[in-house]
């Protein structure tokens, strides 16, 4: 017999009444080009008030020693741990809604378990929807919109979005399980993924953030602060000109991205990679082509 899914996690005593709710979730290990996940969960965090009402045993889901935690030397002795936390955070919305936040690392052991846990709570508190968002790598100019690959448990949710892929296989994450268990289980669950240039992928890019800020508010229903996160976007893309014009050879390739996306729009005749909903996008299989090369360049590079 398997281990009993609530022994995992730790809930408070006082949770307040969540039915309706939604629950956002981010979790750091699984792909996010730009950083956009970690970028609008941190956004988040730091711009609304929260208390942690639930905390994952991460003993019994981490591997330390594939990503070991930071831990301070000072002098003659060990000072501090940076102690791991998966946890869910409740918070509200600059109107007062309340939601609930997932973060924390993706769990290295036990997935169907952690997924069963997940699951538990969002029947004990009554959630109406779950909704994940993080980063892919696009072949695509950042001078052009960015865009967003929408999934879900059922195609009504996400029918404004166009669908990019048709059939791929590829690496799975905890949050993947995790919307393909509640689907299951008969629950509404989201996932976007925002369209990041492949040359910014291993970069902190907040303007795919702030591109899944939007997408994940409107989902949701939530009032969600834009301020802080539209700074840091304007100065990114600021210092991403400034690069791009110091360097011919850089501004050849996005001139390059440019021509190549322009042609799709004109002469594909479908809707654009990066485009908001209504524009033209290239097919699937050159989306999948694009996407291909991208990661055999990243493995020739290491």
């Amino acid at each position: 017999m398997g281990l009993d899914p609530e022994q995992l996690v730790e809930v408070d005593s006082d949770v307040p009444d969540l039915d309706g709710a939604v629950l956002l979730h981010n979790l750091d290990g699984f792909m996010d080009a730009g950083g956009a996940g970690r970028v609008l969960a941190d956004h988040l965090v730091d711009s609304l008030e929260s208390r942690v009402i639930a905390r994952f045993d991460v003993d019994a889901l981490i591997d330390y020693r594939s990503r070991r935690p930071a831990m301070t030397y000072a002098t003659d002795h060990w000072a501090a741990y940076e102690a791991p936390e998966l946890v869910i955070r409740l918070m509200h919305d600059t109107v007062g809604t309340p939601f609930l936040l997932l973060t924390g690392p993706e769990p290295d052991n036990q997935w169907e378990r952690f997924t069963a846990a997940v699951r538990g709570l969002v029947e004990r508190w009554g959630v109406r929807l779950t909704v994940g968002f993080h980063g892919i790598p696009m072949g695509a100019p950042h001078t052009r919109p960015l865009g967003v690959t929408a999934h879900a448990t059922r195609a009504e949710l996400v029918a404004d979005y166009p669908q990019v892929f048709n059939r791929i296989q590829v690496p799975g994450s905890a949050s993947a399980l995790l919307e393909l268990r509640l689907g299951e289980a008969g629950h509404d669950a989201i996932g976007y993924a925002a369209h990041v240039p492949h040359y910014l992928a291993q970069s902190v890019y907040p303007e795919a953030g702030l591109r899944l800020l939007g997408a994940v508010g409107s989902v949701a229903a939530l009032e969600l602060p834009e301020r802080g996160l539209r700074e840091a976007a304007a100065r990114t893309n600021e210092e991403i000109e400034r690069q791009v014009a110091e360097s011919d050879e850089v501004a050849e390739v996005v001139r390059g991205l440019e021509r190549q996306y322009d042609a799709f729009t004109e002469a594909v005749g479908e809707r654009s990679l990066l485009a908001e909903s209504g524009e033209r996008m290239p097919t699937a299989d050159e989306l999948g082509e694009e996407f291909e090369r991208f990661l055999a360049e990243q493995a020739e590079g290491k």
